[in-house]
């Protein structure tokens, strides 16, 4: 939008309220799924990247000498022929990098090969070349830098090339919002978030999600952040930092990954790391001065993110493991139950619970409040494992415990879409009757006690996340008309 200013300085006033606009309507649309618009995402960025070389290509017809800043020798002399005051260049420099680092995403959605391709034969050259051309621009016309980019199209195509930028820009944007999605379901899978709802916007493409509650917090934390900072130039310190650590993170998460897991010889891989250590070290450095800039907020960012889901995995230990210490054992309580002579219904009662080894707390509650058992009564903890996907043979694991009652583990990986009662009719073991199932949660409420284990502030903290939580019965796919839920009040 800013190249509007290009176009005629009277649009000025008019940069933010577009700029706003745009981004409300892309938040507001995503309800709808991306399935409609997606398949013109590939054409317009090709579009994009094919316009972004050809602008380039013109320029450096016109300085052909710019030719001369691909030696890499000129970028040595002038690194390091200013001494310390190189990283205020390298803090500028990085902002050429950015957008590199979701590469390690994408690999993770489309598999190396595609990256390659995509990388190697468009996205890199055109970048590379639209680069080149900005700089035989500013040689030619120095007046150009306050908007080098918009200012090496001619005055008729201006205009829609601000059109092409901005549906570049929401292309990008819409990529952003998808993985936020994906990477909060997945974290809450693992245990660092409470459950959110999660809607389904595509019956073909299971990646295809959308999360009211993190759609809101990104468009007003979106909408705070244009307001505050005001324009582009002003977010690059904001910008620089949050790449430059997200590039420093990724180093050294690719250390446990090459040394742990693909167990490559010390002698490879201890050099290789330090020495993309040193080069995202200098990054960050030269990002750092920016830091009263605007560099501070992806830093408090991160660490309320961290806060959250630090608090939330230690409550949730927590909570389990006072659950486990004062509930009953399982098998006790069931080989004592023939002596107890309690009527039983026919029907399937099914107790979701995180420790399959204690009795449920619903399971008591229908003791306690109505003296009568189900004929058959199944204990379900749904593990999630740290991996993608967990395949179906594997899902269901049905432990018989006697007496009517039966473990069931479910497993599923951080990306697996959850559907409890899918899961379990896979068996023929419980033989389960849609309309002859109940589902029993137990909804704990937690009281924030000045115990040890956690600051109280956290532990209250953490007693809002919990009750803010989502229905456990629309995350588990359990059916609306099946589900029971009882509560319990838990002293943390």
């Amino acid at each position: 939008m800013e190249g509007l200013t290009v176009l005629t300085p009277a649009l000025t006033p008019w940069i933010m309220p577009l700029s706003l606009l745009v981004l409300v309507t892309l938040f507001m649309v995503q309800r709808l799924g991306t399935a409609a618009v997606g398949r013109w995402f590939g054409p317009v960025i090709l579009l994009w990247f094919i316009t972004l070389a050809l602008t380039g290509m013109l320029q450096i017809a016109r300085q052909p000498a710019i030719l001369a800043a691909l030696n890499p020798l000129r970028a040595w002399d002038f690194l390091f022929s200013r001494g310390w005051p190189v990283l205020a260049a390298v803090g500028a420099i990085v902002l050429a990098l950015t957008g590199a680092e979701a590469l390690y995403a994408d690999l993770g959605h489309f598999g190396r090969r595609p990256i390659q391709w995509a990388w190697c034969g468009l996205v890199m050259p055109s970048l590379a070349l639209n680069y080149l051309g900005q700089g035989a621009l500013l040689m030619a016309e120095p007046s150009a830098i306050e908007n080098p980019f918009f200012r090496m199209f001619p005055g008729y195509l201006l205009l829609p090339a601000v059109v092409l930028a901005t549906l570049a820009a929401i292309i990008a944007s819409q990529a952003v919002i998808s993985g936020a999605f994906s990477l909060t379901r997945q974290a809450t899978q693992l245990g660092f978030l409470p459950r959110l709802a999660v809607h389904h916007t595509s019956a073909h493409a299971e990646g295809q999600i959308y999360l009211p509650a993190v759609n809101n917090a990104l468009m007003l934390g979106v909408l705070a952040v244009m307001l505050g900072f005001g324009s582009s130039s002003a977010l690059a310190g904001a910008y620089g930092i949050a790449v430059t650590l997200t590039m420093l993170i990724t180093t050294v998460l690719t250390w446990f990954v090459v040394s742990a897991d693909r167990r490559l010889p010390r002698a490879l891989t201890v050099p290789v790391t330090l020495g993309f250590l040193a080069i995202d070290a200098l990054l960050v450095a030269g990002c750092a001065i920016k830091f009263f800039d605007g560099g501070w907020f992806p830093l408090a960012i991160g660490g309320l993110l961290l806060a959250l889901m630090s608090t939330w995995s230690k409550g949730h230990s927590m909570l389990t493991a006072s659950l486990r210490r004062d509930g009953l054992a399982l098998e006790p309580f069931i080989a004592a139950l023939p002596d107890e002579q309690l009527p039983r219904i026919d029907r399937t009662a099914i107790y979701p619970v995180a420790d399959c080894s204690t009795v449920p707390q619903a399971l008591l509650h229908n003791l306690k409040h109505y003296q009568v058992l189900h004929s058959r009564n199944v204990v379900l903890t749904v593990i999630f494992e740290e991996q993608p996907w967990v395949p179906e043979s594997e899902r269901l694991a049905l432990e018989p415990l006697g007496h009517g009652f039966w473990c069931a583990r479910l497993h599923y990986g951080f990306m697996d879409k959850p559907d409890v009662p899918r899961a379990l009719a896979q068996t023929t073991d419980l033989m389960l009757e849609p309309l002859q199932t109940s589902y029993f949660l137990s909804r704990e409420t937690v009281v924030a006690a000045d115990d040890a284990g956690m600051a109280h502030s956290r532990k209250r903290l953490f007693a809002a996340m919990l009750h803010g939580a989502g229905s456990a019965a629309q995350y588990f796919a359990l059916p609306d008309n099946a589900v029971v839920e009882l509560g319990t009040r838990v002293h943390l």
